[in-house]
């Protein structure tokens, strides 16, 4: 559409009416001049090709960092439109019942795109199940989505909250009408898709190239791989007990982190249950509830620990709101089940039986795991 089109028409949709009406007895003769001038600009407007909006193929590139490509779906297909169209969506309250809600209001990015409350609360004032998860590196994921795995794909994770009754509580065809009413969306989706339909498979892709940008790989413990500075003694001792298996003789200090929490992402991308509490029954059953698999029954996905500092409370309910009462569980707090992690053996009373200097130098490497060009720091 040109800008003399959309500009006329604009007027006329916002002003036509008003200024029939304050011109009063006059409206008839006027109506007919309006109508004349405005044959007479059409007539005039052409297309502006230079300002045409048109699809936009330009790829996004992301940068991994170091960190080995993603396994990305083999139909997705990142480009900056399509990367900026998502973060629009991820933005935007329209996709909310009450328009009041969007992605980001649970998902801050300062909390490391996580929500610093227990449970985010939804717009009708009701908490939702579970915490909400940190969104770093989803690119990585391949498990499944949410701490049960129940969406296989970030798309379709992404639209679930709009219309989960405890979040955003709306359908997706409001939610899809609202956008349309919005005219910047029209132009939004053709850059992004090559043309002005506005659809939930859509949305769902969009919302999906954005949140794949959304990469951690630049933290002082990152910084530190690539030789880049030192830690400190506390600091190179915690990255020491964090990767050491524990020794039951107590020759050698460990603190087994590293089985669950390893590698670049921190994560080993699995269910487990990780002994929270003992079952079943469970009060959350966890992966159980999507598989039914008896073997499942209070196990969640373990999540990435980059920006563990930022992303408090803690665990699929919230319920640790320190990084001490994390190290602790872990330390002597593991509760027996039959489904709990066999790697967690050495953490049941009397447990791991570490030192305060060594919680203290553990949580020091934590924190270098804070990464605050991506925290917006």
């Amino acid at each position: 559409m040109s800008k003399c089109s959309n500009g006329l028409n604009h007027f006329t949709r916002m002003n036509g009416y008003h200024f029939a009406r304050a011109l009063g007895g006059w409206a008839s003769s006027v109506t007919f001049y309006f109508v004349c001038t405005t044959i007479v600009v059409l007539a005039s407007c052409k297309e502006d090709p230079v300002n045409a909006v048109v699809y936009d193929p330009t790829p996004f590139l992301l940068e991994f960092g170091g960190f080995p490509p993603p396994p990305l779906p083999a139909d997705l297909v990142l480009t900056e439109a399509g990367v900026a169209l998502g973060s629009m969506l991820f933005h935007e309250t329209a996709l909310s019942g009450d328009l009041t809600q969007s992605c980001a209001s649970c998902h801050q990015q300062e909390f490391g795109f996580s929500d610093p409350n227990t449970f985010s609360i939804g717009i009708d004032g009701l908490p939702g199940r579970r915490q909400a998860m940190t969104l770093a590196n989803l690119a990585w994921h391949r498990n499944g989505f949410f701490w049960d795995g129940r969406s296989p794909t970030l798309r379709d994770q992404a639209l679930r909250p709009i219309q989960d009754p405890l979040e955003m509580h709306e359908t997706l065809d409001n939610a899809i009408a609202k956008l349309r009413d919005k005219p910047e969306y029209a132009d939004a989706f053709v850059r992004a898709f090559g043309d002005e339909d506005i659809s939930a498979d859509r949305i769902g892709l969009a919302l999906e190239q954005f949140m794949i940008t959304l990469i951690s790989n630049d933290s002082r413990f990152d910084r530190y791989q690539r030789g880049e500075l030192l830690l400190t003694e506390s600091e190179a001792r915690g990255l020491a007990l964090f990767n050491t298996e524990f020794d039951p003789l107590g020759v050698v200090k460990g603190a087994e982190c590293f089985h669950c929490h390893g590698g670049f992402n921190f994560t080993n991308d699995r269910f487990s249950n990780n002994g929270l509490d003992a079952g079943p029954p469970f009060a959350d059953e966890g992966r159980y509830e999507v598989t039914g698999n008896p073997g499942d029954r209070g196990k969640f996905l373990v999540p990435t620990l980059r920006n563990i500092a930022q992303t408090a409370p803690y665990m699929h309910d919230g319920r640790f709101a320190t990084l001490r009462e994390v190290i602790d569980h872990y330390d002597h707090g593991v509760q027996a089940s039959p489904t709990v992690d066999p790697l967690l053996q050495f953490s049941i009373d009397p447990g791991l039986q570490l030192s305060e200097q060594d919680k203290l130098d553990l949580e020091a490497f934590l924190r270098t795991l804070s990464d605050e060009a991506f925290l917006g720091l």
